[in-house]
């Protein structure tokens, strides 16, 4: 365990900005200063940065950081920050690191103690979740989901039985084929299709899966993707009365692969008790 303090960092510092997912104006204050302040950005793409710092007169040096450079081009970046340099990593947009290159070198400045400072702002996801209408109490961030369709359909599988909002980037040539394996596997569950936000055709689609499934096949979606899809409904009713809470925990744990700690918050959920409650039920059983 290590316990760093950044308030006293002196030297190179990496700073992770988020920018914005398609309106300009999305982006604090602090991140204009530090990108105005910074010696060097590292960018996803060049191109797409420069039209944001055009839109802010800022000027500065860019290097590109992208998924099929980052081996090398993490230890040139940690080269010039052990020098002293203050480097802002972007990604196309959003937050950096999340779904985005970068984690590699945030794992190489944390191994050679250069301090990484989060600059928070606008995440597709975030704001997809905030307006969907689904619980937002608890979710789970899966990013993509493979291309693959039989590796897809089986990361589906492995969702099937999650009872919490699940939260997934998609492609839009592929979304069609990811809402029907969705709705093969889970069934008619709530789900919203999240798209172009922020931009001048942002879309919000809200249904079950099979109608959003249908929607796409009518209307090609374009454009950037959320979907997201809700817990299932109705599980009280088709709970089997004869099944305890002990034998139900026990299934999960073998059926979902879930330890036990997950698989007991989840037949509680099921039915719907508090974690105490749940626990106190669980211990009388034995």
């Amino acid at each position: 365990m290590s316990i760093e303090s950044q308030e006293d960092a002196v030297g190179g510092c990496l700073y992770l900005v988020a920018t914005p997912i398609g309106n300009l104006e999305d982006i604090t204050l602090r991140a204009i200063r530090v990108l105005k302040e910074a010696d060097l950005i590292a960018c996803e793409d060049t191109r797409q940065t420069q039209k944001l710092l055009q839109h802010y007169g800022i000027h500065k040096e860019m290097i590109s950081y992208h998924a099929h450079n980052e081996m090398t081009r993490a230890a040139e970046l940690v080269i010039e920050l052990e020098q002293g340099a203050q480097v802002a990593l972007v990604s196309d947009a959003g937050t950096p690191v999340v779904s985005d290159p970068g984690h590699r070198l945030v794992t190489l400045c944390l191994r050679h103690h250069i301090p990484v400072i989060p600059i928070p702002g606008p995440s597709a996801f975030v704001a997809a979740l905030a307006a969907s209408g689904l619980p937002t109490e608890e979710f789970l961030f899966v990013g993509f989901l493979p291309s693959r369709a039989g590796a897809r359909r089986k990361a589906l599988e492995n969702l099937k039985s999650e009872p919490r909002t699940i939260v997934l980037y998609e492609a839009p040539h592929r979304l069609v084929e990811t809402l029907a394996d969705a709705a093969a596997v889970m069934g008619p569950r709530p789900a919203v299709v999240a798209r172009e936000i922020t931009k001048i055709h942002e879309e919000f689609l809200r249904g079950n899966l099979d109608e959003l499934r249908d929607a796409g096949q009518k209307r090609a979606p374009r454009g950037e993707i959320t979907l997201l899809i809700g817990p299932s409904t109705g599980v009280q009713q088709t709970l089997d009365p004869t099944v305890s809470l002990k034998q139900r925990v026990s299934q999960l744990e073998a059926e979902s692969g879930l330890d036990r700690k997950a698989a007991l918050k989840q037949a509680a959920r099921e039915r719907g008790l508090g974690k105490r409650e749940a626990y106190k039920q669980l211990l009388l059983e034995r």
